[in-house]
């Protein structure tokens, strides 16, 4: 009797035991989850004023490498255009409607545009809202012009001079592509600014592809080289000619030239003191070249970044 009474004692002991030992486990579970919850709390409460103020940091800092790739109020360039949009309409090498319609459909083409079709002599201004417009005149002044980069250099090696980008894609002018190809003495170099202007056009580079100025096979390449012939032949430094090339190329392909800014930030290096000879460079302005600084700078949230435009018109 005496041993079945111990069992019943010993029994609800461990009954009453367990019970308290699965009670405590449950408050301490539960006061594990109130003080992670609580710290999680904490941590949600804070990261947004974080976030916001690293966010506000990261756009003051962006803003101000954009402003030193694309100065506010753009570019002009002590760089006659003179007569030379006239002529090329004159000459059929540009049809204005077609120029119009690529730039700015069925509505007439602006005032600050035709003024470099109607003859006079007009500086050059580049800034964001007509970047196309001169990719456009530009390539069709290099198209056109006759020089030897274009007689005798990569362009015509092949035999597949008609079937280039900036051949076959060039659909603005009245007359087809190589019936204007090297034909107009539009620009004319001595001996030794045809040295000059192939000596530049080989060091500068453009990153939808990995040819230099040199083999212009793209509208870009073909307006950078017009541009080159241009500034040549009004005897401007070798240096203002990178530098200009540099402010064209940068409203042509803006997010690689934003890019390029803040890699060379990132590397203690002031973009603004860069020379425009090194950032047109292959290392830099080449498909190849820009991929790399691609990958080193990742995915970066441009403010107010505008696609960059295409090898067509």
């Amino acid at each position: 009797m005496k041993n079945t009474q111990i069992n019943k004692y010993i029994l609800k002991a461990k009954n009453n035991w367990q019970s308290v030992f699965m009670l405590s486990t449950v408050l301490i579970i539960i006061f594990l989850l109130g003080v992670i919850t609580g710290q999680r709390g904490r941590v949600s409460k804070a990261n947004p004023v974080t976030q916001l103020n690293n966010q506000n940091a990261d756009n003051v800092k962006l803003q101000a490498l954009t402003n030193k790739v694309f100065p506010q109020n753009g570019y002009v360039f002590n760089l006659q255009w003179k007569d030379l949009g006239k002529r090329m309409v004159d000459d059929g090498v540009i049809d204005e409607k077609k120029l119009a319609k690529s730039l700015v459909g069925d509505q007439p083409m602006p005032a600050q545009l035709t003024k470099y079709l109607d003859g006079s002599s007009q500086k050059i201004e580049l800034n964001e809202s007509n970047s196309h417009f001169w990719v456009n005149v530009l390539w069709a002044l290099g198209l056109a012009n006759k020089n030897e980069i274009l007689e005798s250099g990569p362009m015509v090696q092949n035999g597949n001079t008609a079937n280039f980008a900036s051949t076959g894609g060039y659909t603005i002018g009245q007359k087809q592509p190589m019936d204007i190809y090297n034909k107009y003495f539009y620009i004319n170099l001595t001996d030794k600014q045809q040295r000059q202007v192939a000596e530049i056009a080989s060091n500068i580079y453009r990153p939808c592809c990995g040819n230099s100025t040199a083999f212009p096979d793209c509208n870009h390449g073909m307006a950078a080289l017009g541009l080159i012939e241009l500034m040549v032949s009004q005897n401007k430094s070798t240096d203002e000619i990178y530098e200009t090339v540099l402010a064209f190329n940068s409203y042509w392909f803006a997010q690689t030239y934003l890019d390029i800014a803040y890699y060379f930030d990132k590397n203690e290096r002031d973009y603004s003191k860069v020379p425009a000879k090194e950032i047109l460079s292959k290392t830099f302005s080449s498909a190849m070249g820009y991929q790399v600084i691609r990958k080193k700078v990742g995915t970066i949230s441009w403010p107010s970044l505008k696609s960059g435009g295409s090898c067509g018109a």
